[in-house]
C-alpha cells in the first residue's frame, strides 16, 4: 500500500470517527433534553385525572424508575433498532409519522433555497461590483427588510395580497381540498406523486400552493445569502489578481464571474447548505400560517402536549440533517476546489 493510499484511508477513517463521535454526542444531548424538559411524559399519557396506581404503573413501563445510565443505554438500543416509540397525539409510531410529514417540509425548503440562492447570489455579486452606488444601497435595503421582517407577518400579508386580493396563488395547505385523496402516497412528495400518477390538475394545484410560502421563506433566506455573497466578493475584488486580470485585458464580466466568483464557490457551498438546514428546521412559523402539514408543525404540536417521544426524535433528526449537510459540503468542496482533494 502506497503512502498516498494510506493517507487517504487514514483521512477517511478520521472523518468516519468524527461523524460517529458527533452522532454519539447528539444522542447524549437528545437524551438529556428529553429528561430535563419541564413536562411529565407519564402525565401526558395517563391524563391529569389518573390515579396514583395507574401513574406508577405507566412510570415503570416507561422505565423511568431505572437508573439514568440504564435508561440511556435502553435509549441507544431503541435508536439503533429504529424504534422511537409511539406518539401520544397520533397513536402511531413516531418514525411513521415523521416519514409522512418530513417530505412536505423538504419540498417547501427545497423550493425556498432554490429561490433564496437563485436571487441572493446574483444580488450579492452585483452589490459587491456596484459597491456604495445606488444598486448596492437598494440591494442592502432589500436584504435588511428580508432579515428584519417576521416571517409570520410576511406570510399573512402575502396571503392577503396574492391569495385573497389578487388570486394569483393558492391558499393554505398543500393543495385544494377538492383534490385531497386523489393521489396515492408513494413517496409523500406531493409534486412527485401527482406527476407519477399523471394527475396534472393536482400537480398544478400543489405547485400553485407552494409558490407563495416557498417564496416568502426563500426571501428571508436570500437576505442572508446576499449579505454573505457581497462580503466574500468584496474580499476577492480587493485582491491583486483581479487588478492583474484587468490589466491583461480580461473584461469586467470575465474577471468577476470566472475568477473572483470562482474563488468564493467553496464558501458559498457552506452558506447555502447551512441555510437549507435552517429552512428544514425553522419553517415552523410559515407552516403554521399556511397550515402546511410538515415537520415543523408536527414538532410544535407534540411539544405543546409534552409528547417527548416525538420531540426527542425530531431533535435527533434535525441534528442528523445538519451532519449530513456538512458531509455533503465536504464532498462538494472536493469538486469545486481541487486543493482539498
Amino acid at each position: 500500500m502506497t503512502y498516498d493510499t494510506r493517507r487517504r484511508w487514514a483521512a477517511l477513517a478520521g472523518q468516519g470517527g468524527s461523524i460517529l463521535v458527533t452522532l454519539f454526542g447528539l444522542l447524549i444531548l437528545t437524551f438529556v433534553i428529553g429528561r430535563i424538559m419541564p413536562t411529565d411524559p407519564v402525565r401526558a399519557i395517563v391524563g391529569e385525572d389518573a390515579t396514583r396506581e395507574v401513574y406508577e404503573t405507566v412510570y415503570r413501563q416507561l422505565g423511568l424508575d431505572r437508573p439514568m445510565w440504564e435508561q440511556f443505554f435502553v435509549y441507544l438500543r431503541d435508536v439503533a433498532s429504529f424504534d422511537f416509540g409511539t406518539s401520544i397525539r397520533t397513536g402511531q409510531p413516531v418514525l411513521q409519522d415523521i416519514v409522512h410529514v418530513l417530505p412536505a417540509t423538504i419540498e417547501l425548503a427545497t423550493f425556498a433555497i432554490l429561490f433564496g440562492a437563485g436571487v441572493g447570489i446574483p444580488l450579492g455579486v452585483l452589490a459587491a461590483v456596484k459597491k456604495d452606488r445606488w444598486q448596492d444601497q437598494l440591494i442592502r435595503i432589500f436584504s435588511l427588510m428580508g432579515h428584519s421582517m417576521p416571517i409570520f407577518w410576511t406570510g399573512m400579508i402575502g396571503l392577503l395580497i396574492f391569495y385573497a386580493a389578487l388570486g394569483w396563488v393558492g391558499g393554505s395547505g398543500r393543495m385544494s381540498q377538492f383534490y385531497i385523496g386523489l393521489v396515492p402516497e408513494r413517496t409523500n412528495f406531493l409534486l412527485i406523486d401527482s406527476a407519477l400518477a399523471g394527475e396534472w390538475e393536482v400537480f398544478r394545484s400543489a405547485l400553485n400552493h407552494i409558490v407563495l410560502p416557498a417564496s416568502l421563506l426563500g426571501y428571508s433566506s436570500s437576505a442572508y445569502i446576499t449579505r454573505m455573497t457581497r462580503s466574500f466578493m468584496l474580499d476577492q475584488l480587493g485582491q491583486e489578481y483581479v487588478t492583474t486580470a484587468r490589466v491583461k485585458g480580461l473584461s469586467r464580466r470575465q474577471t468577476v464571474w470566472r475568477h473572483a466568483f470562482g474563488n468564493i464557490r467553496v464558501q458559498l457551498v457552506t452558506i447555502v447548505a447551512l441555510a437549507y438546514g435552517a429552512l428544514l428546521e425553522g419553517a415552523v412559523l410559515i407552516e403554521t400560517v399556511f397550515a402546511w402539514p410538515g415537520f415543523g408543525q408536527y414538532l410544535t404540536s407534540n411539544l405543546l402536549i409534552g409528547d417527548m417521544n416525538a420531540v426527542m426524535t425530531c431533535v435527533l433528526i434535525v441534528g442528523v440533517i445538519f451532519i449530513a449537510l456538512n458531509i455533503l459540503s465536504d464532498l462538494l468542496y472536493r469538486i469545486f476546489d481541487p486543493r482539498t482533494r
